[in-house]
């Protein structure tokens, strides 16, 4: 994954974080309080934008040293991660099926993966 592409999914991820969190925070508000879900539903959009954040760092810095390779693998785990831990939580607050809570761990492990990689990415700076 190229640093172009990087910069962009992390201004998506930014975009749709703010978009979804002032969403849910307003609009939607009473019918998650009603269901419980509330809380599922910050987590899903902090650990989005934590993420987006995250991006934009390894973009910039992917463009800076573009020799630093790993650094594509942990924007692929953290956009899988947060397609699996948020997506799965929005769908949860959503759907209100349960079963989809057991793809969060999945995306939680990716995300963890990512930073991983990114410390083994840091090592060769």
């Amino acid at each position: 994954m190229t640093a172009r592409i990087i910069l962009q999914l992390a201004a998506l991820l930014g975009a749709l974080g703010v978009g979804i969190g002032a969403f849910g925070a307003h609009g939607l508000r009473p019918m998650l309080e009603a269901s419980g879900r509330f809380d599922t539903f910050e987590t899903a959009v902090r650990y989005q934008f934590y993420h987006a954040l995250g991006l934009l760092a390894v973009g910039v810095l992917l463009h800076a040293r573009p020799e630093l390779r790993l650094l594509s693998t942990t924007a692929w785990l953290w956009l899988g991660g947060v397609l699996l831990f948020s997506g799965s939580l929005y769908l949860l607050c959503f759907t209100g099926v349960t079963k989809l809570g057991a793809v969060a761990p999945i995306g939680g492990l990716l995300l963890i993966a990512g930073w991983i990689t990114l410390l083994l990415a840091a090592r060769q700076v």
